[in-house]
């Protein structure tokens, strides 16, 4: 793979992407929402002022799991089934088709990763000059998972739109993988575990854990935060496993670089065999 033709490629692409103003609108908005959501999660145990960067953490941890993917799967389907001139132009080149995937993803990931550091940037800004810096190291690294869940994500949408040849059915199949990991997936989870019992049960639930990479970041967050009471089962099962949340927190890491490398690896071996 030659490196200097993805970095051309996720230059064009980062560029492209960072041009689109919905950029700079959900950069904009994430870090007005976590200004508010900060604020007022004080307001509501009624104190005044802004919560510090472990609570902040805590409270914007269901808007991540919530919008970091769908903006990851949106932006990831509409640039690999954009315009259909541009990309056989690009496939006509002397390059590989692996190299055209990792340079667009990575232009991509590049620009969701400027927006979103933009938007904790804003919040976090506010809040350190509110509430000091205490917290401030595990807040860096809640938005480091923040990134790797976008990450996944995208590596989703690369494999979604190669499946897909045209765009509206790789729009619905990106929307319903985002259905299915954020909504339904505990509930098919949790319905599972009741038809067994005992260690069966726990290993089932560590198992279906490994299975989504919102789950991953959401259980690796919490063990990040040291907030234990709120693992739920599959993050309990996860903890009793491994004995530790330290060894919990390296196998979820491995596990959903599993979950960007593997998407990516299958998508490549697709594109080698269509006609583009």
């Amino acid at each position: 793979m030659n490196i200097a033709t993805v970095f051309i490629i996720a230059k064009q692409e980062f560029v492209v992407n960072f041009r689109n103003k919905w950029t700079l609108i959900f950069a904009v908005v994430f870090g007005s929402l976590v200004v508010a959501i900060s604020w007022f999660g004080v307001m509501a145990e009624g104190f005044s002022g802004m919560e510090n960067f472990t609570r902040t953490s805590a409270s914007i941890l269901n808007l991540v799991l919530y919008v970091v993917p769908l903006v990851a799967l949106t932006m990831g389907t509409l640039s690999f089934t954009g315009d259909k001139g541009s990309t056989e132009l690009l496939f006509s080149q002397p390059i590989s088709r692996g190299e055209v995937i990792v340079g667009k993803l990575s232009g991509i990931f590049l620009s969701i990763s400027l927006s979103t550091l933009i938007g904790y940037a804003i919040g976090g800004s506010i809040i350190a000059s509110s509430s000091g810096i205490a917290g401030l190291g595990r807040f860096a690294l809640f938005v480091v998972l923040s990134l790797l869940l976008a990450l996944a994500f995208l590596s989703l949408s690369v494999l979604v739109s190669t499946l897909s040849r045209r765009k509206s059915k790789a729009f619905g199949l990106a929307l319903f993988l985002w259905f299915f990991f954020v909504l339904f997936y505990d509930l098919i989870a949790l319905g599972g575990s009741l038809l067994l019992h005992g260690r069966a049960s726990n290993l089932f639930l560590f198992l279906s854990l490994l299975g989504n990479p919102v789950d991953m970041v959401r259980v690796a967050s919490l063990i990040l935060l040291e907030n234990a009471t709120i693992f739920g089962a599959a993050g309990a099962a996860l903890l009793r496993f491994f004995g530790g949340g330290v060894l919990s927190l390296v196998i979820l890491s491995c596990v959903l670089i599993a979950w960007i490398v593997l998407p990516l690896v299958l998508s490549q071996r697709l594109l080698r065999g269509q006609d583009i």
